[in-house]
């Protein structure tokens, strides 16, 4: 404690500036972000092996309005995911879209991905975070009001989805929340961007729209299309400005 009476020593004028926050985002972090708050739709596919067409699909895709477009295909070795995903960041990079990578944050470290969403139970946020740096995004999947809520506030989440809406084979065994979970999380308004997402199509949009929702996750609605870009395009225009 100082002593009472005692005056501050003079200024030298050598003072040490204070320190620069380190969470100050980046360029990359700001743009990222302002790209993320436009988009509103978002693709998950497998890498078309059997179809043999990636790089095609994807340039129908991004060209027809995909915003975002993530590589889900589980079981695959490290090198064959990163080779695919060179194939999705080339594409990316064409069209401005983001590319994400599902659970893993050391590929998405690796291949510069632009997103990395995570389950419930993959990596804790703030590891994640360790692994990738302050210039990726982060997605959070939620299935419950209470996850919801959660992923609205949680710190270093950038979007979280709600779903399944509808039952759907790319989540065996899972029930679907439905409807509800995206009236909750649209009543609660959250700041952050938030998708709908499970068994969404042309058809079921409507019903998803009217329940709040303003960007949403498909899969089927565009890899089973028999013309993917025009599916593309049909399902951005019917969607509201983000």
């Amino acid at each position: 404690m100082a002593r009472a009476g005692r005056r501050p020593a003079p200024s030298t004028g050598k003072e040490t500036p204070a320190p620069v926050s380190r969470h100050l985002p980046s360029e990359r972090a700001v743009a990222l972000r302002a790209r993320l708050d436009r988009a509103r739709l978002y693709l998950c596919t497998d890498a078309r092996e059997r179809q043999g067409d990636l790089p095609a699909f994807l340039d129908a895709v991004l060209a027809g309005g995909v915003d975002v477009v993530q590589l889900r295909q589980k079981g695959l070795e490290a090198r064959q995911e990163m080779a695919h995903l060179a194939v999705f960041r080339a594409a990316c990079d064409r069209h401005g879209a983001l590319l994400a990578v599902n659970d893993r944050a050391d590929i998405a470290h690796a291949v510069g991905a632009d997103v990395l969403h995570l389950g419930q139970d993959d990596l804790p946020v703030a590891a994640a975070r360790a692994i990738v740096g302050e210039d990726v995004l982060i997605g959070r999947s939620t299935h419950a009001p209470a996850e919801a809520d959660a992923a609205a506030d949680e710190p270093g989440v950038d979007y979280f989805c709600t779903g399944p809406v509808w039952p759907t084979p790319t989540k065996p065994g899972r029930a679907a929340p439905g409807l509800g979970l995206v009236e909750h999380t649209a009543a609660r308004n959250p700041a952050r961007p938030w998708f709908a997402i499970g068994g969404i199509d042309g058809d079921r949009l409507g019903a998803v729209l009217a329940a709040g929702a303003r960007r949403i996750v498909v899969v089927r609605a565009l890899t089973d299309a028999a013309d993917p870009g025009k599916a593309a395009a049909e399902l951005a225009a019917a969607l509201p400005p983000a």
